[in-house]
C-alpha cells in the first residue's frame, strides 16, 4: 500500500447504523463526520476499541504511518560501503521497504478486524506528526494513544510525536491509555 492507496474494508453482515455521533449519517456520507484513528504498532488495540465504544455509528479511518528513514540510511549506507555496481537485490533498503509494507498492511489487517466493522485503512510513509495532523484536517475526532512514561499523568505521559499531533491537530482529540 502506497501513501496514496486508500482500502475500504466492508465487514460481513454489519448492520445499518443510525445517526452518528458526530452529526453526519452513515460511513462514507461526510468527511467531517469521519473518526480517524492513529494506528501505531506498541498502542493500536486500546485506540480500535475507543472508536468501537465512542464512535459506533461514525465512518472509522485507520491511519498508519511507516517512518522510512531505517530504510533510506540502510540504502545509503550500502551504496556508501559498496559503492555503485553491486546488485540492487542486495540493498538492505529494499528488504526493510518490503519487510515495513508488510508489517503496516498486517497491522491495518488486524486493527481493521478488532474493529468489526467497515472502514478504510491508510498507510502513509514519512514523519508520523506531519503525516498524522495532515490526515486529521478533515476529520471529526482523532483517536490516539499515550505513548509517554505510564506512571507520570500529564506531559510525561505523551512522546514528542503525540506531543505534536495533540498541539496542532485542527480536529478534537481524544486520548486513550493503551
Amino acid at each position: 500500500m502506497s501513501e496514496a492507496d486508500a482500502v475500504t474494508v466492508p465487514m460481513p453482515d454489519s448492520p445499518e447504523t443510525g445517526p452518528s455521533e458526530t452529526g453526519t449519517g452513515p460511513p462514507g456520507t461526510d468527511p467531517k463526520g469521519t473518526v480517524l484513528v492513529w494506528i501505531t504498532e506498541s498502542t493500536w488495540p486500546a485506540c480500535v476499541d475507543a472508536a468501537r465504544e465512542r464512535a459506533p455509528h461514525d465512518a472509522v479511518v485507520l491511519l498508519h504511518v511507516s517512518d522510512d528513514e531505517v530504510a533510506a540510511a540502510a540504502h545509503h549506507a550500502y551504496e556508501g560501503l559498496l559503492g555503485r555496481g553491486h546488485r540492487p537485490e542486495r540493498d538492505p533498503g529494499a528488504r526493510l521497504e518490503a519487510l515495513s509494507g508488510t508489517a503496516a498492511a498486517d497491522l491495518l489487517e488486524a486493527a481493521a478486524h478488532r474493529l468489526g466493522r467497515p472502514c478504510e485503512l491508510l498507510d502513509h510513509h514519512g514523519r508520523a506528526e506531519h503525516e498524522v495532523v495532515r490526515a486529521a484536517a478533515d476529520a471529526a475526532l482523532l483517536i490516539c494513544a499515550r505513548d509517554g512514561e505510564r506512571g507520570h499523568p500529564g506531559p510525561h505521559s505523551l512522546g514528542r510525536a503525540t506531543r505534536f499531533v495533540v498541539d496542532h491537530a485542527e480536529c478534537p482529540v481524544l486520548l486513550v491509555w493503551p
